[in-house]
């Protein structure tokens, strides 16, 4: 489950319109949600707070296997709409498998000008958190310089002072991130370029158009052959890092590529079309493609190669399987992951005389389930085994887990964990 700090984050990236999922360090994100989500330790608590769309406070505890907390701090320069852990959509505050949209370049925020100058700033977060008792503390500074441009500041104290340095070069095609750490004087470059066009905020209404006109027939030429039906119909990202260190003398370098699916985005439960409403000429091409994420990582200094599969089976079901190997060591782990949406039927009101005049499609009512909470499972030869809870009772964000190792009858257990987590807005 994310942090409220994350939640926070994600939700400035959203409103100043910087896409995070177009980064090479987030490459394999669809497939980790599966097979390497975090399971709690102990027993955490954290309740937050939003006086108002530009400040937020945080507050946690860790009471057991230590007595420990924090306390954190964040202001942003634009009015973020950060909801409540009762009114939040609860898939926004976990980590899960999407099919990402398409790749966009990004837009700055519109100009403002009095009297005959320009009066708009650049948008900006500052987040702190302090640790108690270890004195530890973390501090990030986040802001946009230009509009396919983001400067990031990053700073940790205890046990050694670190600042990290990040600049992030964002036009839709290629992402680029440069960074640079104080501590071991470590420069390093990551890029992922993206094959095919990218989005437009036009997008829409084209798409409007299209479907429009995709009543009229199109005529069939005589030496047309037939599209042929099935397979997987995606685009391809492909990127590479590379960093070194002069003080450790060390460097190192890798590369990825990934597939995934069209449409570009996996859509909410309730814009999943009915049978009835599909039964037309669309319905003549064959199934959609189901929701498919395909990545390979190669490491070429150390040897490891990791190879991905994560695909949407169901509505409330998804699967993942990942091989990693080293072909200096031969060691290898296979691992497979699932996650299971668990989803409550809304009650529903007598309909009013408008509704009773225009009644809603079935597509609509029938598809639109509270999510109530989702099961994660992750099995792999190292023979751990992992299960995970998260869900909403009442207005309390919980999740719950265990590890457990199949292999030792001394302790099957090695740990389980609570997390409770509650935040107001207002």
């Amino acid at each position: 489950m994310h942090p409220f700090a994350s939640y926070v984050l994600r939700s400035y990236y959203k409103q100043t319109g910087w896409n995070e999922d177009n980064l090479y360090a987030n490459l394999t994100r669809s497939s980790n949600a599966l097979l390497d989500f975090s399971v709690p330790r102990g027993l955490h608590f954290s309740i937050s707070k939003s006086p108002n769309p530009l400040f937020k406070t945080s507050y946690s505890m860790n009471a057991l296997p230590s007595l420990n907390g924090s306390v954190g701090y964040i202001f942003t320069s634009c009015d973020l709409d950060v909801k409540g852990s009762g009114d939040v959509r609860f898939k926004d505050m976990i980590d899960r498998f999407r099919v990402f949209d398409q790749p966009r370049r990004p837009e700055g925020k519109e100009e403002e000008w009095l009297a005959g100058e320009r009066v708009d700033t650049r948008d900006y977060l500052l987040y702190g958190r302090i640790y108690i008792p270890t004195g530890r503390l973390d501090a990030l500074y986040s802001t946009r310089l230009t509009p396919t441009l983001q400067g990031m500041t990053s700073r940790s104290h205890l046990p050694s002072s670190n600042v990290m340095f990040s600049l992030q070069h964002d036009t839709g095609k290629v992402c680029t991130e440069y960074t640079w750490s104080a501590e071991d004087g470590m420069w390093g470059v990551r890029s992922l370029y993206n094959f095919g066009r990218i989005g437009t905020h036009a997008d829409s209404s084209t798409e409007e158009g299209e479907k429009a006109g995709h009543g009229r027939r199109k005529v069939k030429r005589v030496d047309e052959e037939d599209a042929m039906e099935g397979g997987l119909k995606g685009r391809i990202s492909v990127g590479g890092e590379f960093y070194f260190s002069a003080k450790e003398r060390s460097a190192g370098v890798s590369t990825g590529v990934r597939f995934t699916t069209l449409p570009d985005a996996t859509p909410p439960s309730f814009q999943v079309p009915s049978s009835s409403s599909t039964a037309g000429p669309s319905s003549q091409q064959g199934p959609p493609s189901p929701p498919t994420t395909i990545t390979a990582l190669f490491n070429p200094m150390l040897g490891h190669i990791s190879g991905a599969y994560a695909a949407r089976v169901s509505r409330d079901l998804s699967l993942a399987s990942r091989f990693d190997f080293n072909v200096y060591s031969y060691e290898s782990e296979w691992s497979l992951g699932a996650e299971w949406w668990q989803r409550r039927g809304k009650m529903k009101h007598p309909p009013s005389p408008a509704e009773e005049a225009h009644p809603p499609p079935s597509s609509l009512s029938d598809l639109a389930d509270e999510v109530q909470g989702v099961v994660k499972a992750k099995l792999s030869t190292t023979t751990d085994v992992s299960l995970l809870w998260e869900g909403r009772l009442r207005n309390v964000l919980v999740s719950l887990g265990v590890v457990s190792n199949l292999s030792s009858r001394s302790k099957p257990i090695k740990s389980i964990g609570l997390e409770l987590s509650y935040f107001s807005s207002g």
